[in-house]
């Protein structure tokens, strides 16, 4: 596929300490894939959670293809992730402690045109961690202008 397609939630990062992180294939219906690849994505409220064994996204939202006819798809349904049965023990072991939750970073497709996604688990920054992060990235912003 000649068209690499990368949708970033970057409040994802403001909003959390990224701990653990891993790559993850999406069950799509035909329509979403479409929408995926024309760019029409959005992870920024993505979040993921277990119902029995398996790993769902929820919130995720891939607008409705225009082109699709009368089995166009939800725009905001769950959708279960594709993950080893050894990734999926660790991070179900893992979500059980207070205050972790399961975070979308990255949507991508791969050299395949397959759709992938990069979730990460992550815990909850209060204010004074937020005005923290800020403050680093002006000061690392302000040094990268000082250079040049």
């Amino acid at each position: 596929m000649a068209q690499k397609i990368e949708v970033k939630n970057k409040r994802a990062f403001y909003e959390f300490f990224i701990t653990d992180e891993v790559t993850a294939g999406i069950m799509l219906s035909g329509t979403e894939i479409k929408s995926i690849r024309t760019g029409k994505v959005n992870i920024t409220d993505a979040y993921c959670t277990f119902v029995g064994d398996e790993l769902f996204i929820r919130n995720m939202y891939i607008a409705e293809y225009e082109y699709g006819s009368y089995n166009a798809h939800e725009p905001r349904r769950d959708r279960k992730l594709l993950m080893t049965a050894r990734e999926l023990a660790k991070y179900h072991n893992k979500i059980k402690d207070k205050g972790l939750t399961i975070v979308a970073l990255r949507l991508f497709t791969n050299e395949k045109g397959l759709a992938k996604i990069d979730i990460a688990l992550a815990k909850g920054k209060k204010l004074y961690d937020k005005r923290a992060s800020i403050k680093d990235k002006d000061v690392k912003r302000d040094m990268e202008r000082e250079q040049y």
